[in-house]
């Protein structure tokens, strides 16, 4: 294995581009006058910064050596979860976009309380904070500061946590979401041109495909894996995958901020299926990679990589990859670190804005924009502290799941019998969540107390061991719908037993097919080329084409 040393060319890169990307992000701060230039970017933003921004605030520093590391260990079904975003992103411009622009929300719990009440926005957006602090923030600069690790071991994690912390806190204090966005844009080019270099020189090592063919198993060259497979059985993909990914892309503040504030509903289209269209190559160059990896490192030959298949993405860029080339791809990884903590710092900032300090007290914008700056640089401290605090659990990914899995099905509840059943009633939604997560908090606790097994991937002895004394297993997969369904019949149960809305209640916020076709007469008047209909349609093509190709 190669030995991960910095030569200073490498050692530039980064230091340059750190420097670019903080002044960049101070100078947009410049014109930051109003709640809506803050948070929203001035509703201003075109197509393509949204598609690069999402882009860049999904694939993090852990999805560039995971997807990598997973393919190495277990084949290339973890592309499973990119293909997926691409259709919840199609669901998402079709069915759900349109309510959050035509009302002119700022934050995703807003529209709760504009098709329920103000008790289910504020215990939505209580969630959020904690699950954007906790998860999306913490989780984001512990991946980064693992990758710091594995490149420079000496530093140690509070230190690589803190500097990567306060250095993406300090243009999204500054700048608000016009400063995200537009770093996020130069950071996913470079995260593109990285993944590119890397792919294509390893695939180059290799020789070709038919050598890949020769040497890798066939199921590992399968997207789909058997309903039996431990880590990602097929029909997960239907009642976990897309379930996951409608809450992490339809309603997480976060990923969603960026949409709200595009210049009108066509941008906001255009743009999310900019990123599900970015989301498809992944296979190609992050994760086929780990493939290559394989064959140039066999595991039995590099007993590390084996050990600690992370180290499967740096192995290829240090031993590959010249320097001065070598530091455009670390200078990627940063920009992946940077990119998801200055969105989920800003989100966090815009709900405890919006949805309580403008709640309890009118403030002006002027006066909205100081509070919201104050709130990032206390969130960035509670992440910083808080994110060491992850190695506590077995693995980054067990932590994500475990938090994911159990709060995130009674949201989608709400958006969807919100948004699609006209009868659902002002006080459904707070009964759903509610309910939902106390069904959550017994499924956790019978976990913990190994009364059922919720499983992440090949059991472990111990759980072999209670499985054959009667213990029942359940693949975390196949828990949201079942915590989804036991909130949709809450919120049902609670809606019968009310009056029915007003129509004017819910006029403009559900579905119906007359909104389908006041939509296509709107849509005739537009190019074929700008019409998001005829866009996703080839994005369901291309999806279609890769999962017949790598069956």
């Amino acid at each position: 294995m190669p030995a991960f040393e910095f030569a200073w060319l490498d050692l530039a890169a980064v230091g340059l581009y750190v420097v670019f990307i903080v002044w960049l992000g101070l100078y947009l701060a410049r014109r930051m006058e109003t709640a809506d230039d803050y948070f929203l970017a001035g509703r201003s933003l075109t197509w393509w910064l949204i598609g690069f921004s999402l882009f860049a605030s999904n694939v993090s520093s852990s999805t560039l050596l995971g997807l990598a590391s997973s393919a190495y260990g277990t084949g290339i079904s973890v592309y499973n979860y990119e293909w997926m975003a691409t259709l919840v992103l199609i669901f998402f411009v079709i069915f759900i976009l349109p309510f959050y622009l035509r009302t002119r929300i700022y934050t995703i719990p807003e529209f709760l309380e504009r098709r329920f009440d103000g008790r289910a926005r504020v215990y939505f957006s209580g969630l959020l904070i904690v699950l954007n602090i906790m998860v999306d923030t913490a989780g984001a600069l512990y991946a980064g500061a693992l990758v710091v690790q594995i490149l420079y071991p000496q530093v140690p994690m509070w230190l690589a946590v803190a500097v990567l912390g306060l250095l993406a806190g300090l243009y999204t204090v500054a700048g608000g979401l016009k400063a995200v966005v537009y770093t996020d844009a130069v950071q996913a080019v470079l995260l593109l041109l990285g993944a590119v270099l890397v792919a294509v020189l390893s695939f180059k090592a290799v020789g070709s495909w038919e050598v890949v063919e020769a040497q890798i198993p066939v199921g590992d060259l399968s997207i789909i894996r058997p309903a039996d497979d431990p880590v990602l059985p097929w029909p997960g993909l239907v009642t976990g995958v897309f379930l996951l990914g409608f809450y992490f892309w339809c309603t997480n503040q976060f990923m969603v901020q960026r949409v709200l504030g595009a210049r009108d509903l066509n941008h906001g289209r255009w743009g999310s299926l900019f990123a599900g269209l970015l989301k498809l190559p992944v296979l190609f160059i992050m994760v086929l990679p780990g493939i290559f990896a394989r064959i140039l490192y066999p595991p039995e030959q590099y007993p590390m990589l084996a050990a600690n298949t992370d180290l499967v993405f740096p192995t290829l860029l240090f031993d590959l990859l010249p320097a001065g080339i070598r530091g455009l791809v670390i200078t990627a990884l940063v920009a992946a670190i940077m990119s998801s903590v200055d969105s989920t710092l800003n989100s966090a900032s815009t709900l405890v804005t919006m949805d309580f300090i403008r709640r309890l007290k009118r403030r002006d914008s002027h006066e909205l924009v100081g509070a919201g700056r104050w709130v990032t640089v206390v969130f960035m401290a509670l992440a910083i502290l808080w994110a060491p605090q992850i190695v506590r659990f077995p693995n980054l990914w067990t932590y994500l799941q475990a938090m994911l899995a159990y709060l995130a099905p009674p949201v989608v509840a709400c958006f969807l019998v919100g948004i699609f059943w006209k009868r659902a009633t002002r006080s459904s939604a707070f009964a759903g969540l509610v309910v939902g997560h106390l069904a959550a908090a017994v499924f956790l606790g019978l976990n913990l107390t190994d009364r059922l097994i919720v499983q992440t991937g090949p059991l472990s002895p111990a759980q072999q061991a209670l499985v054959a004394a009667g213990v029942p297993v359940l693949h975390f997969l196949y828990l949201p719908p079942i915590l989804l369904a036991i909130s949709v019949i809450a919120m049902v149960v609670t809606s019968l037993l009310q009056p029915p809305p007003a129509p004017e209640e819910v006029e403009g916020l559900t579905w119906s097919p007359e909104f389908f076709r006041q939509e296509s007469r709107e849509l005739a008047g537009l190019p074929w080329y700008q019409n998001y209909r005829i866009q996703a349609l080839g994005l369901l093509v291309l999806i279609a084409w890769i999962l017949i190709w790598f069956r």
